[in-house]
């Protein structure tokens, strides 16, 4: 009998980001990040659209992995749209921030009512006044896999369509990592991607 190949793992993911802070269609005085393009070669080779992509909602607290789910299952339940959040940290300017991660929103104008719905379920943003506009940021997210292993170390992502995980031989650093997506990205005529590092256990 083929053995399953499908799994579910509790890990992370590490990555570089481009960000600027909005100020529209979010609650007034709170700290809201966006990705300027989280994934250049997949989004971004259209025109940019009035739709999210990745947004990074800074908490007044750390709150533990546990709460988030529970109030994200609660505001999941009531909300009249569909969206993923989760668990991140933010680091910028020698500052780190607790991060609730959103994706596929579909419109900024849900922004505002997605903070109160969580806000009503105790996770509380943060109120703290910034203007950012375009700077790299680092990126962590604390997340739930779904993958498939379709080949030997080679994982596709089950809920997120061209998301995949290769396994790399050793452990390497950011500017490792850096060089070696750079060399692989110059080398090779399928250069829109982009890469991340993570790990899963």
């Amino acid at each position: 009998m083929e053995q399953n190949k499908r799994f579910e793992v509790f890990g992370t993911l590490s990555k570089n980001e481009t960000v600027f802070t909005i100020d529209n269609k979010i609650m007034p005085g709170t700290l809201v990040y966006e990705a300027l393009r989280p994934f250049p070669g997949y989004y971004y080779d259209t025109p940019l659209s009035a739709k999210p992509v990745y947004l990074y909602l800074a908490l007044q607290e750390q709150y533990t992995l546990v709460d988030l789910i529970r109030a994200s299952h609660k505001v999941q339940a009531d909300f009249n749209a569909p969206f993923d959040a989760g668990k991140g940290f933010l680091e910028i300017f020698d500052e780190k921030y607790n991060v609730l991660r959103v994706r596929h929103l579909r419109d900024y104008d849900l922004l505002e009512k997605l903070q109160q719905s969580y806000s009503a379920n105790g996770i509380h943003f943060l109120h703290k006044s910034k203007k950012v506009k375009n700077e790299t940021v680092k990126i962590r997210i604390i997340k739930f896999f779904s993958l498939e292993e379709i080949a030997e170390n080679i994982y596709l992502d089950q809920r997120e369509k061209y998301h995949a995980y290769i396994k790399i031989p050793r452990y390497l650093s950011w500017p490792e990592f850096d060089d070696v997506t750079s060399r692989v990205k110059y080398n090779w005529e399928e250069s829109n991607f982009d890469a991340a590092k993570a790990s899963f256990y």
